[in-house]
């Protein structure tokens, strides 16, 4: 990007490239196999990393849609809605101006002959409503797209593509922050890699494992480690409400305190342990009738009912923090419980077999939420 901006030289021959790469040029394309190849290499390796299910025909890149950006011209020039501006075929879009109030062009197709990438949105479009049938889009991008978006999705409307059968969602967010409060960076100054940060993440989580269960064997504490270092920066992106910046804290993300992965996930470990310790198989107690009694008892109980609503809330806000919260509170709602109505050594064995199967109720849900966020819950920290 640095080389593009600071050449003019390179930006003609980028430019260049851009236009033999959409025409089909043969030794253009066998070099863009090759970057492709290597992308999706790098790609894989960190979904692998992240447990994300994504395989190789799931990608769906910009280039998929070559062959359809000349019918994207040819469509919206039938439609008469085509209009060429110092050369460039656009659209303008209604409602929509530039800084100087004067209305706003959207760039089918560049002076040079090039598409822009507003062709390849449109095209996708096209594709997902003609060739998939879609009937609900989300595009999951950063707010400064906003009203790119805004533009598509009114131009398709316009060209009949998009009706009100169908649903097309901008699902943005913020960014991540130093402690500088400035866009996150490498300590010269670089963007931070992903591959790099899931890496200390697992070291900082090992550290932290280790100290706080040296009796575990150096395989049982780097798996440990693996999935708390992974899920604590996981966590700490979903948690935050997408629409708002937040900083990126190492000491807050990897603690065992507070409204973070660790907390939640050995909220489940100890749940476990509880069992391990009463030699009891936790599918034995799923039949046993609750008996609450205890104020703590029934805030479990509570707060492990409205589990379904938090999915479906945070499904229909499109946002994840609001699972995160609905997760610490339940662990906050066991610690409190835990703490005030003891489990093994409960003074009847109706009121043990009751508060034994509210833990294994609080520990489905705990990891049924961890997973809906693609973090693994493990059995022991």
């Amino acid at each position: 990007r640095k080389k593009f901006d600071d050449s003019e030289a390179f930006q003609a021959r980028a430019r260049a490239r851009v236009v033999l790469l959409q025409g089909g040029d043969a030794e253009t394309m066998r070099l863009w196999k090759l970057l492709v190849a290597e992308s999706t290499r790098y790609f894989q390796m960190i979904y692998r990393t992240l447990g994300v299910l994504l395989e190789d025909t799931d990608i769906m890149g910009e280039s998929a849609y070559n062959k359809l950006l000349p019918q994207v011209v040819e469509r919206l020039g039938k439609l008469k809605m085509l209009t060429t501006s110092d050369g460039a075929e656009v659209v303008f879009v209604d409602g929509f101006v530039n800084r100087e109030n004067q209305p706003l062009p959207l760039i089918i197709r560049k002076t040079d002959g090039g598409y822009n990438y507003a062709t390849s949105d449109l095209a996708c479009v096209i594709d997902r409503i003609e060739r998939l049938s879609a009937e609900s889009m989300i595009y999951v991008v950063g707010a400064p797209q906003a009203q790119h978006l805004q533009m598509i999705a009114a131009i398709s409307k316009k060209a009949g593509w998009l009706n009100d059968a169908h649903e097309m969602v901008h699902v943005s967010f913020g960014n991540v922050l130093g402690a500088d409060k400035k866009m996150l960076k490498t300590r010269s100054g670089e963007t931070v890699k992903l591959d790099a940060l899931l890496t200390e993440a697992v070291e900082r989580a090992a550290t932290a494992v280790a100290q706080k269960n040296p009796e575990l064997s150096a395989v049982a504490q780097a798996e440990i480690a693996r999935i708390v270092g992974i899920g604590a920066v996981k966590y700490a992106d979903l948690s935050t409400d997408r629409i708002k910046d937040y900083t990126f804290d190492w000491d807050r993300m990897i603690s065992f305190d507070g409204n973070t992965a660790p907390y939640l996930q050995y909220a489940h470990a100890r749940i476990c342990s509880i069992f391990r310790r009463a030699n009891v198989e936790r599918a034995s107690v799923r039949n046993f009738v609750p008996t609450i009694s205890h104020a703590a008892e029934r805030e479990l109980a509570m707060r492990v009912l409205q589990f379904d609503s938090a999915v479906w809330d945070t499904l229909d806000k499109y946002s994840p923090h609001r699972l995160c919260t609905y997760l610490y509170d339940l662990a906050t709602s066991f610690s409190s419980f835990y703490e005030q109505c003891p489990v093994l050594k409960a003074e009847t064995e109706t009121e043990r077999n009751s508060r034994l199967m509210l833990c294994d109720l609080t520990a489905r849900v705990m990891r049924s939420g961890l997973d809906l966020l693609g973090i693994e819950a493990p059995e022991q920290m």
